[in-house]
């Protein structure tokens, strides 16, 4: 069971870590900072595991790699959302955070519910609403990336 936080749409990679900790590189000094800018309570909130639900256009913006990296060092287990931007997409693939377009879950999924995510069959269970979602599994060629912790990783595998 993964615990809920969830955003609207539009969540740009500058919300998701502000451009003032780019000079930061470790993953848990990153961490502190996710999403402090629209949720100042998500980084001491955030337990492994807990899963992020948003809206359209998630991850819209520059293109770094900062924004995917402190969500996976939050120990996030997954991003749910109506839509990616197309870099934050393919960024969250390299560093082996997994992600899954699924409108549906993500309009009726609130802040604070309970789920339990497959992340090889992409089943979504509202384990809070009683209900049931299928996202688009990832390709075989993905789910070894996502598998491996990232795309360097699954190259050295």
């Amino acid at each position: 069971m993964a615990k809920v936080f969830k955003y609207g749409d539009s969540v740009d990679t500058d919300v998701i870590l502000p451009a003032r900790y780019l000079a930061l590189y470790k993953g848990e000094d990153l961490a502190q900072h996710c999403l402090e800018d629209i949720d100042e309570n998500f980084a001491k909130s955030v337990k492994e595991g807990d899963i992020i639900v948003a809206g359209d256009n998630f991850g819209c913006g520059s293109s770094r790699e900062h924004a995917p990296a402190s969500i996976k060092a939050c120990g996030v287990s997954c991003v749910i959302a109506v839509s990616f931007a197309r870099i934050f997409y393919r960024n969250a693939i390299n560093i082996g955070l997994p992600i899954f377009e699924c409108p549906e879950a993500a309009k009726d999924i609130q802040n604070g519910d309970e789920l339990d995510v497959n992340l090889k069959t992409a089943e979504i269970k509202n384990l809070t609403r009683q209900k049931t979602y299928q996202a688009a599994a990832f390709p075989p060629f993905i789910q070894r990336i996502i598998d491996a912790g990232g795309l360097l990783s699954s190259i050295n595998t």
